[in-house]
């Protein structure tokens, strides 16, 4: 086969993409991951060493962390710029190698002579076809055993959710080094051959647990900065007037365009997961932040068309971009793709330069009035949490008589209506929460109102699905619960990429039993470990609508 990658929910026939990704990535950029993780992984045994003898290297941690993050779904397509990752990995491994050769003859008066697996020895000169041609030896299916590689894999996805969180918090000045460790400490496992199933069973437990972690750091780092989100109705359509789109995560790229176009003019829009920045009161203090247009990622190429103005991808989210956009669409941060403008990082802590991306909206003109509705967010755990007393009283009142949270994805697949039946046919009694751009299947519709909270509560990005786990938390405590599973809480996610991985992994660090996964088992979940979350969780895939909500309102 070409290639073989199925850490996606689209992977082909729900088994691996061998030809060329359904996300669009092509052979080269597959096997040119599949050797950076593979140097990353060496990068880590040095860095796990060095840290038992109490030393380590930040450049050498938060480098692991944004090359673990070039490698999501639909971040980074460009060959070259993923050439010039690799390479820098080497470098980085040299350098940890070193601290850790120093320290430990430091420590014990001798050099280190104890034999490494060939991730922390390999090397070559030899340029893109030579890390092309290594990922056929070191590839995901080099790992023969089913179960073995089922659970490194599962592993590696949700460090690679930690590590898009873990950025994200970064850029904004917030880093948690017991997170960055653990990442490495992960990575260097998955290289372990005298590691067994049970090692590897305790080690998923443990990712789930660093999951909340980032989860919670990157929450923390979010608020600091552009304050609790606010209860806000955003506007969907377009103004007349020319127009920056933004689509990603990332907040800090959006401060900055939208300080960089003050006065200028323009009108700035979000685009999927960027929605939720509409509701921070450090973001939309911006009068010309203007709203929402367009829904989740799998629809760009119709909605990057309609919108006439300049687009910027801040993190992943990016697909193969259509002629009648490409050139005035532009990367950020670790996204990339060949022929589309990148905008530089940071240098020095200053902000990033968005003005080629300011000067391609002027030239572009005015884009034309465009109406749309108003959609209402917001409603993190704070925001929740400050409604808890209505909220505590429908409940004793019965007037809710369930939250369902459907958290997580969107994709291309058909079976995906599935969470729009779900939301339509859900009874009057029930409260959906969500987070992430599942939402986009049903933040449409009309679904009204329980005594003034409206029946869809919207949290944010996907990692906000930490703000679930907080009201659900302080629910268990208002009704003397004993867990989570006690309360009228129904999970149903819904899971595309690696971040949707982390998430599922933290929630099921919490103990949450009885999830339902949409709307596919991950074809990397071997069928033993399969068995074991099922077993120990009771992991669902969800099936017929209404049989599903029978189940949940019955409490399964």
């Amino acid at each position: 086969m070409s290639m073989f990658c199925y850490q996606c929910q689209e992977a082909l026939n729900n088994k691996g993409c061998t030809v060329r990704g359904i996300c669009g990535k092509d052979e080269t950029v597959a096997k040119l991951f599949d050797t950076l993780i593979f140097v990353l992984k060496g990068v880590s045994v040095y860095g796990v060493k060095a840290r038992e003898l109490g030393v380590n290297d930040e450049q050498v941690d938060i480098f692991v962390d944004e090359a673990l993050f070039t490698t999501i779904t639909n971040v980074n397509f460009d060959p070259e710029a993923i050439y010039e990752v690799i390479k820098k990995a080497f470098f980085m491994r040299e350098k940890i190698k070193n601290i850790f050769l120093e320290a430990y003859k430091k420590k014990n008066g001798r050099d280190f002579t104890d034999k490494l697996p060939e991730c922390c020895t390999w090397h070559t000169e030899g340029g893109i076809d030579a890390l092309v041609k290594k990922a056929e030896e070191v590839g995901v299916l080099s790992q023969k055993n089913e179960d073995i590689r089922s659970l490194r894999e599962l592993i590696v996805y949700g460090i690679k959710g930690i590590a898009a969180y873990t950025d994200h918090a970064y850029v904004l000045n917030h880093k948690d080094t017991e997170i960055l460790a653990f990442i490495q400490q992960a990575l260097s496992a998955c290289s372990d051959d005298t590691l067994t199933i049970d090692d590897l069973i305790a080690l998923v437990m443990q990712t789930g647990e660093h999951a909340v972690k980032a989860m919670k750091l990157l929450d923390e780092a979010n608020t600091s900065t552009y304050g609790k989100p606010e209860i806000t109705e955003v506007f969907t359509g377009l103004k007349r007037g020319p127009a920056i789109m933004v689509g990603g995560h990332d907040l800090r790229d959006l401060e900055e365009i939208l300080k960089q176009t003050e006065g200028k003019g323009i009108n700035v829009y979000t685009h999927d997961e960027m929605l939720p920045a509409n509701a921070y009161p450090g973001l939309k203090k911006y009068k010309h932040l203007t709203g929402n247009y367009g829904t989740s990622w799998w629809h760009q190429h119709r909605e990057f068309d309609e919108f006439k103005g300049a687009i910027i991808m801040t993190t992943n989210c990016l697909q193969k971009p259509a002629d009648s956009y490409k050139d005035r669409l532009f990367t950020s941060g670790r996204v990339g793709w060949p022929g589309v403008k990148h905008i530089a990082d940071r240098v020095g802590g200053n902000p990033k330069d968005f003005s080629m991306v300011i000067e391609k909206a002027i030239s572009l003109g005015p884009v034309e009035e465009k109406p749309g509705k108003k959609l209402v967010i917001g409603f993190a755990h704070d925001a929740v949490l400050g409604l808890a007393d209505k909220v505590v009283g429908a409940i004793k009142d019965g007037k809710i008589k369930r939250f369902v949270c459907m958290s997580g994805c969107d994709g291309r697949l058909p079976a995906r209506e599935y969470h729009t039946r779900l939301a339509e046919k859900l009874p009057a009694g029930t409260v959906i929460l969500t987070s992430g751009c599942a939402k986009y299947r049903y933040n449409m519709l009309n679904l009204g109102d329980i005594d003034g909270i409206p029946r869809v509560l919207d949290a944010g990005q996907c990692n906000d699905s930490y703000s679930w786990a907080v009201v659900a938390m302080k629910l268990a405590e208002v009704f003397g619960a004993k867990h989570i599973n006690d309360l009228p809480v129904s999970f149903n996610v819904a899971w595309y990429e690696q971040k949707a991985v982390c998430v599922l992994l933290a929630l099921l660090y919490l103990g949450i039993k009885k999830i339902r996964l949409t709307p596919t088992l991950p074809a990397f979940l071997s069928p033993n470990v399969t068995k074991v979350l099922v077993d120990k969780f009771d992991l669902k895939l969800a099936s017929d609508v209404d049989q599903d909500i029978a189940a949940m309102m019955a409490g399964n």
